[in-house]
């Protein structure tokens, strides 16, 4: 992940903070921060919310608007804006769970063996890669997990770091597991993805 942007580069700008005071004063904090710092306006100008279909919204007072994903995990928060197209982001907390029987039961089978060949300690951590980029691609799409979303192939996840990469026989989309930064990263509790829609020959990612 990159900690600045290129002039010039289709870039998504990540903003991650605590979830303190409640998930919808938390999120929509971060929305404005994104909104000023891209859009070039005062936050207090920065008007955000929901569309019909239930999308976060960011627009200027001139109706200069801001295409963002929000995702929340246990006390988390992380807020993804791109200028260039859709952006879809997700995370969550590292935890055990049923890896292998859930596989096997929501994802591909070729996801579900590959899976299934780790050591059993990283089992967890694989099923939750795979989860989150099937999230933030949904996002990205605008209709979530919705019509088969779960069975959607990734690309095999690399683990954090990396560009995104495309998704097999999905033109124009690309997902990633890109590193975060600040004291929420060093926890190393956190699986974060992000997913974009729309031609880009890289994506560059910047934490805040």
């Amino acid at each position: 992940m990159s900690q600045s942007a290129v002039p010039g580069r289709d870039t998504v700008n990540v903003w991650v903070g605590r979830a303190a005071g409640g998930r919808p004063a938390a999120a929509r904090l971060l929305l404005r921060r994104a909104g000023g710092a891209l859009l070039g306006r005062p936050e207090a100008e920065i008007r955000v919310g929901r569309d019909a279909d239930g999308r976060p919204f960011v627009r200027a007072g001139d109706g200069a608007g801001l295409l963002v994903s929000v995702s929340h995990a246990d006390g988390v928060v992380v807020v993804a804006a791109r200028r260039a197209g859709p952006v879809g982001v997700d995370v969550e907390r590292r935890r055990d769970l049923p890896a292998v029987a859930l596989a096997r039961r929501w994802y591909a089978p070729e996801e579900a063996a590959w899976l299934a060949a780790h050591p059993a300690d990283r089992r967890a951590e694989a099923f939750l890669l795979l989860w989150t980029a099937k999230e933030a691609v949904g996002k990205a799409l605008g209709r979530g997990l919705r019509d088969g979303g779960l069975r959607r192939r990734m690309p095999v996840p690399a683990g954090p770091g990396g560009p995104l990469r495309p998704v097999p026989g999905a033109r124009g989309l690309r997902v990633g597991h890109p590193r975060l930064a600040g004291d929420l990263a060093s926890a190393g509790d956190l699986v974060l993805a992000v997913a974009v829609d729309g031609p880009a020959d890289a994506v560059d990612v910047v934490a805040h």
